[in-house]
């Protein structure tokens, strides 16, 4: 059979009926070349014993996969840069199915260059293959360093000589699908709202509460509020962990389950600069990577300015308001793993993410972000390890004495986590843009795909090494 037993087929996207996406056909591509299929994520949902063949026919030609009614191009609006745009949905992608995990979580089968759209507008409906390969590589850096993510789950070259102003042109085409928890997003509640429509506000906020967050009461729209403050606080404070910074922070970019999706032109910090934009148009600095928590909160407002068709506005700001409180807490915890330590309260946890930040800012570019963490993983239980390697004159500062000082009280959480490889090599795995554009020139130049593979599954290793549950 090509699914496996655990596949279980659940399209509820589609019991809110057609005010909401519309039925799309996917393009009818020159070619189909397979170029990376996430076998790790397709175990958990019961599609890893498809052949390439069938692979690529319900990945690449879109065939629907059992139990699923076909492709959507899901209808939403958003705010661009803070300007409203009314004529945004799918324009080059569609929902492919849904389906749950092995944790019974529903996920999305979402699809990225899959062709035209109602929602299209001028645009090709195309993904070049550097935005594909870009994508799999954040998504691969992201599940690694533990940050809520969608999965790059297939990438397909296409055969399509794509135009782009901000590519050398003509540049390769792809077809991308991710798996995600839910492409239910602020815009998708904001369309609903532009239309004056408390019906489908309602409708769509019982939707994502029964299957998003179902431990909330029917009907308790403050309380699913709350939930989306708070798993949007925890995705903004890994991201800021990482050293992540998405780019485009507009609110058809973000969604209810509070995870990573559609993060075009994306980057991570070389070392800590507050300024450090992704977006080359994003010229005010908008969504800079300091910036990421203010955009964030500016976005849940949009969102509850929506739901006020349906609630209290006093009840919903008062969910709002609950953003800076989680996001600090959950900032402090994100510091604590990617240190690898334990908590030893409030206040001593607030010290030492103060000065692993006065470590990281004083430190310069000399102080790259990823290393730090790298050389301090388990915190003093890395001492020899960190002062014997090849940073060890940066750490002789006063600002580094006072890092010291907060991290000496702080035990190691899973200590036995420093007998794994990855914390045996001097460097760590970094995803700075010169190393991104290294593995890209192989494959635009020789289609040499073998740095893009042996780096996810150095990744892989990372994350392993990281969470021992997970299997490279």
């Amino acid at each position: 059979m090509p699914v496996s037993p655990t596949y279980r087929p659940e399209p509820r996207f589609f019991d809110l009926g057609g005010e909401y996406g519309d039925p799309v056909r996917a393009a009818d591509f020159p070619e189909t070349r397979l170029r990376f299929r996430n076998d790790r994520a397709a175990a958990t949902v019961g599609l890893e014993t498809l052949t390439d063949a069938e692979w690529i026919a319900h990945f690449g030609r879109f065939v629907p996969l059992p139990g699923q009614p076909g492709p959507v191009a899901m209808r939403y609006h958003g705010h661009q840069f803070r300007h409203y745009n009314p004529d945004l949905g799918d324009g080059r992608g569609f929902l492919a199915g849904q389906l749950r995990d092995d944790e019974g979580r529903l996920l999305d089968l979402g699809t990225k260059g899959s062709g035209t759209t109602p929602w299209s507008r001028t645009a090709d409906g195309r993904l070049t293959l550097k935005g594909g390969v870009r994508e799999v590589l954040a998504a691969e850096m992201l599940e690694a360093q533990g940050v809520p993510t969608s999965r790059a789950f297939s990438l397909i070259e296409t055969g399509e000589a794509l135009q782009r102003g901000d590519e050398p042109s003509p540049t390769r085409s792809a077809v991308l699908v991710r798996l995600s928890h839910s492409h239910i997003r602020f815009g998708t509640f904001q369309r609903a709202a532009y239309f004056g429509r408390p019906d489908m506000v309602e409708a769509l906020v019982e939707h994502s509460r029964s299957l998003y967050h179902p431990d909330l009461a029917e009907g308790d729209v403050p309380g699913f509020m709350r939930a989306v403050v708070e798993a949007s606080a925890r995705l903004t404070a890994r991201w800021v962990a990482a050293g992540f910074v998405h780019g485009v922070l507009n609110t058809d970019n973000l969604n209810v389950t509070g995870e990573s999706f559609d993060y075009g032109p994306w980057r991570f910090l070389p070392y800590y600069e507050p300024g450090f934009t992704a977006a080359y148009f994003d010229q005010t600095g908008l969504y800079a990577f300091a910036r990421q928590p203010e955009a964030v909160f500016w976005a849940l407002t949009q969102l509850g300015g929506a739901l006020k068709l349906i609630a209290d506005a006093e009840a919903l700001t008062e969910a709002l308001n609950g953003f800076g409180p989680a996001y600090i807490r959950e900032l402090r915890a994100a510091f604590l793993s990617r240190l690898g330590v334990k908590s030893l309260g409030e206040a001593a946890d607030q010290r030492l993410l103060d000065t692993t930040l006065a470590l990281l800012r004083e430190g310069g570019e000399a102080m790259r972000w990823e290393p730090l963490f790298h050389d301090w993983f388990g915190g003093f239980a890395s001492s020899a390890r960190a002062l014997s390697g090849p940073r060890a004159t940066l750490y002789q500062s006063k600002v580094f004495a006072d890092f010291r000082f907060s991290l000496f009280d702080h035990e190691p959480d899973r200590p036995e986590r420093l007998e794994a490889a990855p914390f045996a090599r001097p460097e760590p795995e970094e995803m700075v843009i010169d190393e991104v554009e290294t593995i890209w020139a192989a494959i635009d130049g020789g289609d040499d795909w073998t740095p893009f593979h042996e780096k996810i599954a150095r990744l892989r290793a990372m994350g392993a090494a990281r969470n021992p549950t997970e299997s490279p």
